[in-house]
């Protein structure tokens, strides 16, 4: 073979090289959303949220094998807290269950009009006003229509059980019309423009289970409240956070709807104490203050 034939194939098999690898990078690109999270920075955001667990699953993990992606022994995010040796000693049971995709979405970069976001990240404590099955259920149905498209990142069952639904890197439909008010003003990112502004883009969502006495009648002003093992395990969830009290909130409190007033009962001094229980400041962070 002349080497003018041997040059000229091996430059072919290049060029085709080249199209195919582009043509994957292309195809890959257009699998994200426009405006969706991706740098490094974002992922360092989210890894302020709560972190799956993994020490002691049920057997349901074998459902949902992607949700467990991004699951880690210990909070990543390094910063404001470190979890203490209370945070060690408690247990909870674990569980995950898989939603359809239709129910929840990607944290975005941008909003509608390309601005970008930088939102700190929040904690919005909801109730399920139903079942923890209940509200699995309807997660894992399909829904076309956005306005009824909802999920949760987690929820905390009766028992105490911490259930695992959408990945603290997604973005879960907790709260449509919603605004969040801190030492910032009035926080709401528009990611969807047939829809009203919200806080799902920087918030984790968690949902305690509903007491019996609660179900069944939305005209509810309050119930029996939550068990000890449901305030305990809350606060062990969101102690593997790096979101501060003071973005810490509740979705009647975010709502802009007029219509949402859960988490009924809630004690939030309760709550607080067993959150300063099993995460404290870090020496680090103390140190700079």
């Amino acid at each position: 073979m002349k080497f003018r034939d041997w040059a000229t194939r091996v430059t072919l098999i290049f060029l085709m090289l080249a199209a195919l690898i582009l043509a994957l990078l292309v195809g890959k690109a257009r699998q994200l959303p426009q405006g969706a999270a991706t740098s490094t920075s974002e992922i360092t955001t989210w890894r302020q949220y709560p972190q799956i667990q993994v020490h002691s699953f049920s057997s349901k993990q074998n459902q949902a094998a992607n949700i467990i992606k991004s699951a880690n022994t210990k909070n990543q995010a390094a910063g404001r807290y470190t979890t203490t040796l209370a945070f060690d000693k408690y247990k909870p049971r674990l569980e995950i269950a898989a939603v359809d995709p239709s129910n929840y979405g990607e944290r975005f970069a941008q909003d509608i009009n390309g601005v970008p976001v930088k939102n700190q990240p929040i904690v919005v404590i909801h109730e399920t006003s139903d079942s923890a099955a209940s509200a699995v259920n309807f997660f894992q149905t399909p829904h076309t229509d956005e306005n009824v498209q909802a999920s949760y990142h987690a929820i905390i069952k009766l028992d105490g059980t911490v259930l695992y639904l959408v990945p603290p890197e997604k973005r879960a439909f907790g709260a449509a019309n919603s605004v969040f008010v801190g030492s910032d003003g009035e926080e709401t990112v528009q990611t969807n423009p047939n829809l009203p502004p919200s806080v799902n883009n920087f918030a984790y969502h968690v949902s305690l289970e509903t007491p019996l006495d609660g179900r069944g009648n939305n005209f509810l002003k309050s119930h029996s409240g939550y068990t000890e093992a449901q305030y305990n395990s809350l606060a062990w969830l969101i102690a593997q956070s790096q979101v501060p009290e003071d973005r810490i909130t509740t979705h009647k409190i975010v709502d802009r709807s007029n219509q949402r007033v859960d988490p009924l009962s809630f004690d939030s001094d309760k709550f607080l104490q067993l959150l300063n229980t099993y995460r404290q400041l870090s020496p680090v962070y103390r140190a700079q203050k």
